[in-house]
């Protein structure tokens, strides 16, 4: 359910910067989500238009942009993917643990598309 005070977050970023622009209507809302996050799609859907309920933001929809997640070995520099389903923490080429997360954990309003 922490998808509830986050769309909340969410509709304040978009209501601060619509009204910045004049809007009389926010239409779509683009954002980045990465793969890894527990975001789920719908429910990021349902809770928006419930926090957004009486606002010009009421009947906006989301468009979700999934990045992937990307690891990076620090001892031979290979990026590579990772899923939830992998759970791999080695490196495919050196089998090295020493890794890290490049990307798979965003979460952006990247625009917004106004009236």
């Amino acid at each position: 359910m922490h998808e509830l005070s986050i769309m909340g977050n969410i509709l304040d970023i978009v209501l601060e910067y619509a009204a910045k622009a004049g809007a009389k209507k926010v239409l779509k809302i683009n954002l980045i989500v990465g793969e890894l996050s527990d975001l789920i799609p719908e429910w990021m859907q349902t809770y928006f238009e419930f926090v957004s309920k009486d606002t010009i933001a009421e009947t906006a929809t989301l468009e979700i942009n999934r990045i992937p997640a990307v690891l990076r070995c620090n001892r031979c520099n290979t990026d590579f993917s990772f899923t939830k389903d992998d759970w791999q923490f080695r490196c495919p080429t050196c089998q090295s643990a020493d890794i890290e997360l490049i990307s798979g954990r965003e979460f952006t309003v990247e625009s917004i598309e106004i009236e």
